[in-house]
């Protein structure tokens, strides 16, 4: 039971403006981060300030992609990759890393990840919002803040 679990919250289509990620060893959370992420240009949607409450002005002076990226990538490259939803932050994670021509096979994590909402659904559980999971998991949750969400599938993946 060792992977890490990802969670991105987007500024726009698949621009990330904050990243929690959770490493797990052995089935023990050892490790959390989470950060704001400028996206380009400072450019939000006005549904997707809606879903996270997260602002321009809250991102305005954070890093860039690239320069939060070494973080990510000592968090993700050779690991088990979990996310909710796997193929959205599968794309944000490719698409950014593409943006800023990075390569997204030296990571060695996979075409595909593990997917909490895949596994959730084949149990028969419906809906699979990931808020809907943690109901009836009993798992805690503060819904698209992205360190709680990425807590919130590793506690998930580790129930399944």
């Amino acid at each position: 039971m060792t992977f890490t679990a990802i969670d991105f919250e987007t500024a726009t289509a698949f621009h990330p403006c904050s990243v929690g990620i959770v490493t797990v060893e052995n089935g023990i959370i050892v490790d959390e981060f989470v950060t704001l992420i400028k996206p380009p240009n400072n450019i939000y949607s006005p549904f997707t300030i809606q879903v996270h409450g997260i602002y321009p002005r809250d991102t305005v002076n954070a890093k860039s992609f690239a320069q939060v990226f070494p973080e990510i990538q000592r968090r993700l490259q050779n690991r088990v990759v979990v996310a909710h939803n796997e193929s959205f932050d599968r794309n944000v994670l490719a698409k950014s890393m593409a943006l800023y021509n990075l390569n997204y096979d030296d990571l060695n994590i996979g075409a595909r990840w593990e997917c909490t909402v895949k596994i959730y659904k084949a149990k028969g559980l419906k809906p699979t919002k990931l808020s809907d999971c943690c109901r009836e998991m009993k798992i805690a949750l503060n819904h698209h803040e992205a360190l709680s969400d990425a807590r919130a599938c590793a506690q998930l993946y580790m129930l399944r």
